[in-house]
């Protein structure tokens, strides 16, 4: 199985954070995305991984390198912004006849089992991920009759379907494939300018190739601040207790990770919060956070935050004396 994971794009959504670093390489629940998503497409066999990057690549071939060393990896670099079909299509030389597909974005992390694969594919060509939501409106979805996809709708205005497509997709024969990527890009079949997926399934769905539709366990959302948070969230609770830190006269209110390299003296933790090596926290309380490597926090009351890389957060503790009947607001 070779697996392209189409890694390019600004993270627009997530600055400043993607601002100076690949948005596959921000921070949630003590790993970066990327991690998150390698370790999980590990349960298969994979014999390659193909990256298709953009001028940031250097920083997620470092990052491999640096982190699976082991795992036999290339790198594409799309110039063009013309959309993740294209993005795709570019892995095409690296497909060899018998190889099978697994094409994963990293907006998402997906709680899945990839191991299932083959039980799950044995009488159609491929799978599209998939999980119902209930604002359909927002999503691609796929139209499933007698256990395969019939149709796709882009944000449909009624709900012809809620199963949306969560950007994890199987190709049981991985040349076939390209060949229709390669026929859409020729048709030149875009939405505002850019080559999507969905219109290279339907040529193959209109041809009598089959595709299903299996529901992943959850979905993930890593695109946005807010989403990155929930997902923070979801993450430690599944994990459970992380505190492998240096860890002084402080409460934690689980679940929380911190990891070796950092410390926390005098301070309220959690919950749902990460704290990234190399960061000090001192005299502070902080929950529904995340606080990427190297930062000083002191004298601060943080919730619903993500500071970047050595970031320093600096307060002050405040003397009061207040009497009967008396309102003060600090912002």
């Amino acid at each position: 199985m070779k697996i392209i994971l189409p890694v390019a794009g600004k993270g627009t959504r997530l600055r400043p954070h993607t601002h100076t670093r690949a948005k596959s390489l921000v921070q949630v629940a003590g790993r970066t995305v990327l991690e998150h998503i390698i370790e999980r497409v590990l349960t298969v066999d994979a014999e390659e991984l193909i990256f298709i990057t953009d001028e940031n690549g250097s920083q997620i071939e470092r990052f491999m390198e640096q982190h699976f060393p082991e795992l036999n990896c290339s790198y594409i670099v799309q110039k063009e912004r013309l959309g993740p079909a294209h993005a795709v299509a570019l892995a095409a030389p690296r497909i060899n006849p018998g190889d099978d597909l697994l094409v994963v974005f990293n907006d998402t992390i997906f709680v899945t089992d990839l191991a299932k694969i083959p039980q799950l594919c044995a009488d159609c060509d491929g799978l599209i991920y998939s999980r119902e939501v209930e604002d359909y409106q927002r999503f691609g979805v796929n139209v499933v009759e007698q256990g395969y996809i019939v149709d796709m709708v882009e944000k449909p205005d009624r709900p012809v379907s809620r199963l949306a497509q969560v950007g994890l997709y199987y190709l049981k024969d991985g040349r076939r494939f390209m060949a229709y990527l390669e026929q859409t890009i020729a048709a030149g079949d875009t939405v505002k300018g850019e080559f999507y997926l969905p219109p290279v399934f339907m040529r193959m769905i209109q041809d009598g190739h089959r595709f299903c539709a299996p529901e992943i366990s959850a979905w993930l959302d890593c695109g946005k601040s807010e989403t990155l948070l929930a997902t923070n969230r979801y993450l430690l609770a599944e994990a459970g207790n992380g505190c492998a830190g240096t860890v002084e006269n402080t409460v934690i209110i689980q679940p929380v990770w911190i990891a070796a390299e950092a410390t926390v003296r005098n301070s309220i933790i959690g919950p749902n919060v990460s704290i990234a090596a190399g960061s000090c926290i001192e005299g502070s309380i902080i929950r529904d956070s995340i606080i990427n490597a190297d930062c000083r926090v002191q004298g601060m009351t943080l919730t619903e935050s993500i500071l970047g890389n050595s970031v320093q957060l600096l307060g002050s503790l405040r003397r009061m004396n207040i009497g009967d009947d008396s309102l003060v607001e600090l912002e």
